[in-house]
């Protein structure tokens, strides 16, 4: 008779193969139906996802409900790198954004973004050379500004400097503050006669261009990782509880291991 150990993670795993069917066919619907870079990218991640679920859950159910001992030490053992790779990504996700915060500027309800605020990995390996085409590929397809432009294209001056900006926003719709410009709407703003105010090569990349804009300048990538760690540190909160669950998989499956082992000695111990 099966034991209650194995009973849970067979069901648990039956529930995560379940799982991994739709997020299989998600990918395989973005690599025939994908219309866009953006949506292009997530199709390996999603295909990888869903295969590594498939596969272990298909380990954890058989093992357990088949009382197969070395296919349940694989997927303990896999269980086992998971957590510890989840343990290891949250700790680096937390330290490599730990730096960087908005410029508050007075009188304004936005804040500006600066690229050397943030961490030097994340400038290298996020918004750097050709993973900054693709980035910028998907803020433009996504409209970020243009819907901005849009919703508040007659706006006077003093309410927009009052509006609570995204940091994508702030960074890559408007020229940063301290160039001067003066503003005509959300997405157009103007050079004063004399320059900009300061010495800034975002001052000279922004245009008034609504393809162009300030998707070029330094203050639009770091806009970008500002965004980037507000996500990451909803992700740790998730990776944490995720963690604890997948720990509680991990004892269900010992148990559920021990049983299996038990069980098979009592099989082929030899009657007296």
């Amino acid at each position: 008779m099966f034991r209650v150990s194995n009973n849970l993670i067979g069901l648990l795993n039956l529930l995560s193969l379940i799982l991994s069917i739709p997020i299989l066919g998600v990918s395989l619907w973005l690599r025939e139906h994908g219309s866009s870079e953006c949506e292009r990218f997530l199709e390996f991640p999603l295909l990888v996802l869903g295969v590594f679920l498939f596969l272990v859950s298909l380990l954890g159910l058989i093992g357990s409900c088949c009382r197969v001992s070395l296919l349940l030490w694989i997927y303990l053992f896999v269980t086992f790198v998971l957590i510890l790779g989840l343990f290891v990504f949250t700790v680096f996700s937390i330290a490599v954004t730990n730096k960087g915060v908005g410029k508050v500027i007075s009188g304004r309800g936005y804040k500006d973004y600066r690229l050397g605020d943030y961490s030097n990995w994340l400038q290298k390996h996020v918004v750097n050379g050709s993973k900054w085409v693709k980035i910028k590929s998907c803020l433009v397809e996504s409209q970020v500004c243009t819907s901005l432009g849009n919703d508040v294209e007659n706006l006077q001056a003093d309410h927009f400097y009052q509006m609570n900006l995204s940091p994508l926003q702030s960074g890559c719709c408007k020229p940063p503050t301290d160039c001067g410009f003066i503003y005509k709407n959300a997405t157009f703003w103007v050079a004063p006669k004399s320059g900009p105010a300061v010495t800034d090569t975002d001052c000279t990349t922004w245009s008034n261009n609504q393809e162009t804009l300030c998707y070029e300048c330094k203050s639009c990538k770091a806009g970008v990782l500002a965004n980037l760690k507000k996500d990451w540190r909803k992700l740790a909160i998730l990776n944490v509880s995720v963690t604890i669950f997948l720990l509680i998989i991990y004892s269900v499956g010992c148990c559920a291991l021990r049983n299996n082992r038990a069980d098979n000695c009592k099989r082929y111990r030899p009657y007296r």
